[in-house]
């Protein structure tokens, strides 16, 4: 029998883990986050739910971010939209060597993640439920892993050095492949300049290619009314009506 599009999203999504898994990084990264590994229930659970059908736009992030997917498993996953909205649940672990100023809690963690309430929080108001969003859309990160300095602040993907970019970069170019094989997405909407620019690199023609402004609150642009501006290039690309 052959396998459902869930069933291949899984075994797409336990490959990229297992490719990063052995990947190793230095100074100034001191601790490296892998939520696929001890989120994995919720994250196989937000898979399940939502990743079950062809899409017509999928939406790609950076990587994790501190108090979300780090926390829930779930891509931008702001706790309260996690469990509330989306009712995504499932045991987190613990990590082992976690970073000390950023703890692994799941959703106990007390933290909002901006980011991913800005995201999920215009999603909500346009789509009401999100059964309605997930008919034709999808949310996913580029990549899996999120990388702390000893101070704890955050260092994104693109900041390693080059001989740790790109095996890192190979497998999620991988896995981003087999997304777009698996969903067959019209769009591929990056969230954010990087997201749009590693789809360009991996996907080529393979799928039409956008960008929308990301939501963190460390982009200026982003602190007024991100949903009405997203909205508004989502319409500039044709993606949805005005």
């Amino acid at each position: 029998m052959a396998a459902t599009i869930s069933e291949q999203m899984l075994r797409a999504t336990w490959r990229l883990r297992r490719e990063v898994a052995p990947l190793q990084f230095s100074s100034p990264v001191t601790h490296v986050y892998n939520p696929l590994d001890y989120a994995r229930a919720p994250h196989k659970n937000y898979l399940e739910k939502f990743a079950a059908t062809r899409k017509r736009v999928v939406f790609l992030g950076m990587n994790p971010g501190p108090f979300g997917m780090m926390q829930t498993g779930v891509p931008f996953g702001n706790i309260d939209h996690v469990r509330g909205w989306l009712k995504v649940a499932g045991r987190v672990s613990n990590p082992g060597n976690s970073h000390p100023k950023r703890p692994i809690q799941g959703f106990d963690c007390p933290r909002s993640e901006v980011s991913g309430a800005r995201l999920w929080g215009a999603i909500a108001d346009e789509f009401g439920e999100p059964e309605r969003f997930f008919a034709e859309h999808f949310i996913s990160n580029y990549c899996p892993l999120a990388f702390l300095e000893e101070s704890g602040r955050n260092r994104t993907p693109d900041k390693l050095p080059t001989a740790e970019r790109t095996p890192l970069f190979d497998a999620c170019d991988r896995h981003l492949r087999s997304l777009v094989r698996i969903l067959e997405p019209e769009w591929l909407v990056g969230i954010g300049v990087f997201a749009e620019s590693r789809a360009l690199e991996a996907l080529g023609d393979r799928v039409r290619i956008g960008r929308i402004l990301h939501p963190s609150p460390a982009n200026p642009r982003a602190q007024r009314d991100w949903g009405g501006q997203a909205r508004r290039q989502l319409v500039e690309l044709g993606i949805c009506r005005p």
